[in-house]
């Protein structure tokens, strides 16, 4: 069975840390560590939106993770509505209006450093637009977990020595019907058009499965996979 089918059986991420709210367990805090090291950026560029300047928006959201992973922030999450999207801007909304005045003497929260060095050269490059903090942290979710779902597959292409292949055929993960020749793609990439066409199809098929698998690891119940992913495409059009 692939991992992806095996993950609808096994715990996910979040569910551990769910699981384990109640338990200073190390699994549970290095699952959790492991969800706030990918979706640190959200978070930023939320803070960035509400008017902190950048070294305000970096210390308070680097202490805001140094809490969250030290404390027992878990105790009364409900597992029925354990999504980590929410719960964690529901935590950074708190966090700022309760707790960051008293951090501030805290610079960087302590710890090891959750956001990178570069993260408003990140910030510099979003497009100019009025999307509210809680709209633009959304859409911040939506890209970085797509992001995630095009390493991994990235990933598995490199495993079986066909980064060539993934290179020339990702942009068809994105593109419109016909907006590519295939037989363009299919030059590059040393494969005949139909080969091409073959590929695509299958990288396709294995992007969908890997991008509810990385949704499925944000969520408590399989059920909530469907709505995460009208969430994400809602985000684009906003």
């Amino acid at each position: 069975m692939s991992q992806v089918g095996r993950s609808q059986f096994l715990p996910t991420r979040w569910t551990v840390v769910l699981t384990a709210g109640r338990q200073d367990t190390s699994r549970a805090r290095e699952a959790l560590s492991q969800l706030c090291q990918t979706y640190w950026y959200p978070l930023y560029a939320y803070a960035r939106r509400r008017g902190h300047s950048p070294a305000d928006a970096e210390d308070l959201t680097q202490a805001f993770f140094a809490r969250l992973l030290a404390r027992d922030s878990l105790r009364d999450v409900d597992r029925g509505k354990g999504k980590f999207r929410s719960f964690l801007l529901a935590s950074l909304k708190h966090f700022l209006a309760d707790e960051w005045d008293k951090s501030r003497a805290q610079k960087r929260g302590g710890g090891e450093p959750v956001v990178p060095l570069d993260a408003e050269t990140r910030y510099a490059r979003e497009p100019a637009h009025e999307l509210t903090p809680d709209k633009l942290y959304d859409r911040q979710w939506a890209m970085t977990l797509l992001d995630q779902v095009l390493a991994r597959l990235s990933a598995e292409y490199s495993a079986e020595a066909r980064t060539k292949q993934f290179e020339t055929l990702k942009v068809f993960l994105t593109a419109g019907k016909g907006a590519i020749p295939y037989s363009e793609a299919a030059k590059q990439a040393g494969m005949s058009e139909g080969a091409a066409k073959v590929a695509v199809h299958r990288m396709r098929k294995r992007y969908r499965e890997l991008l509810r698998d990385e949704i499925a690891q944000t969520v408590s119940d399989p059920a909530q996979v469907e709505e995460e992913i009208r969430a994400l495409f809602a985000a684009f059009g906003n």
